[in-house]
């Protein structure tokens, strides 16, 4: 599996930006090779359904289909890349960009929000209940320092899953890392 798949095309963003595509591609990523009819039962959608949208994956270069794993009736298809990017100051020259971007940052969301409503605490050990969660800040920082700031939470991530590679208390973890200037609402009396 390669890494990345840097996105440079707004017509590419809004093929993956679609909700069901990206929970699909996600589903690839996270949980390895399946057929649209595996799929179709997680995400609780037809297999016609999830196997239209998977072609619209692979067309575009998102997805494969996994030669190793061969299903006699079905093909099973398998992802890419472990990660999609984009560089949003690129893709946001255009109306078009502006709007691929902009889906795609709700879509992360909407994974957010999902993994926050299936945690159940009732079903973990302590120890994952207490790291579990979601911090929130707020600082003020030029945009150099944000970048730098995701830039270095991507590297440390990379030592901690290297490190931590094989150890049977690992887990899969949804991680997420973002950060945007905050809009400052006008105070009454304020110009």
């Amino acid at each position: 599996m390669e890494d990345r798949y840097k996105i440079s095309d707004p017509r590419l963003l809004k093929v993956v930006a679609h909700p069901l595509r990206s929970r699909l591609l996600g589903l690839l990523r996270t949980d390895g090779p399946a057929t649209a009819s595996e799929l179709g039962r997680r995400v609780g959608e037809s297999s016609g359904s999830t196997s239209y949208h998977l072609r619209e994956l692979f067309k575009y270069g998102f997805i494969e289909e996994d030669a190793d794993q061969r299903d006699g009736r079905e093909r099973r298809w398998r992802a890419r890349h472990r990660y999609t990017s984009c560089n949003s100051r690129e893709l946001s020259a255009t109306a078009e960009g502006r709007e691929a971007v902009r889906v795609m940052r709700l879509r992360q969301a909407d994974v957010l929000a999902r993994a926050v409503q299936e945690f159940d605490e009732a079903d973990w050990p302590p120890e994952w209940v207490e790291a579990a969660g979601v911090n929130d800040h707020v600082h003020e920082l030029p945009p150099a320092a944000l970048a730098e700031f995701a830039a270095r939470a991507e590297e440390l991530l990379a030592e901690l899953a290297a490190r931590h590679a094989g150890d049977p208390g690992a887990r899969q973890v949804h991680l997420w890392v973002g950060g945007f200037p905050r809009v400052r609402e006008e105070r009454e009396g304020e110009a």
